[in-house]
């Protein structure tokens, strides 16, 4: 069944664009996420770098002895998937952004034997740049970010949208067209240089989706 974007009496103006159901915001899921790796060995690595609480759940359905390795955590909700799950050591970067904090992990693991694990699409190659810069890094596929589509385009005027991933802005404009009234939030500057050109946006000053909520209500 193909789910529709607002139910007719929905007031909410503003959109929150994420697998998470949040309380007091419109609720827009843009993106589901399927497993496509069924097994992995993790024993000639040292340390696993996960860039979303989703990759660590799914490491956890297959693999039980993960929380055991260094865990590379990118951003504050999969730092926290993983202590949850039990891992004690974990590397917090300060910043999540594409080279900054591949430069990052250059600089603080260079003896290190990493395996990232991660979405079938990215939005910058760190495996690349840190194969370049001599770290030892390895990558495996563990899931899939597929897009939930929509039969009808019905979102509310002067509406605010907060993206929460750069897959949430390539799904939803496969199924809505954006209008001059509509404001944007975005979670992060990665997300941002996904937003098509000539559609502002107010960059959220923490990398969460409460965060995002804050901004979106005093805009």
């Amino acid at each position: 069944m193909v789910p529709r974007a607002v139910e007719d009496n929905l007031q909410s103006e503003i959109y929150l664009c994420s697998p998470k159901k949040v309380e007091g915001v419109s609720y827009l899921p843009m993106i589901r996420f399927k497993r496509v790796l069924e097994q992995i060995d993790l024993s000639r690595y040292d340390t696993l770098l996960f860039t979303s609480k989703q990759a660590v759940v799914f490491t956890n359905e297959i693999c039980c002895n993960w929380r055991y390795k260094k865990i590379l955590a990118v951003g504050e909700q999969t730092a926290k998937v993983c202590r949850e799950f039990g891992a004690k050591d974990i590397y917090f970067p300060t910043e999540y952004y594409g080279s900054v904090l591949a430069s990052d992990i250059v600089r603080n693991f260079a003896n290190a034997k990493i395996v990232y694990l991660r979405p079938r699409v990215i939005s910058f190659d760190s495996t690349a740049f840190m194969q370049s810069q001599g770290i030892d890094i390895e990558e495996r596929i563990l899931y899939e970010t597929q897009c939930i589509e929509y039969e009808k385009d019905n979102l509310t005027k002067n509406a605010t949208i907060i993206f929460t991933s750069p897959s949430t802005i390539r799904c939803f404009f496969k199924s809505f067209q954006w209008r001059e009234s509509y404001k944007a939030v975005v979670i992060g500057k990665t997300t941002l240089e996904q937003l098509p050109e000539g559609i502002c946006a107010t960059v959220s000053p923490k990398a969460t989706i409460a965060a995002c909520i804050e901004t979106a209500q005093n805009m």
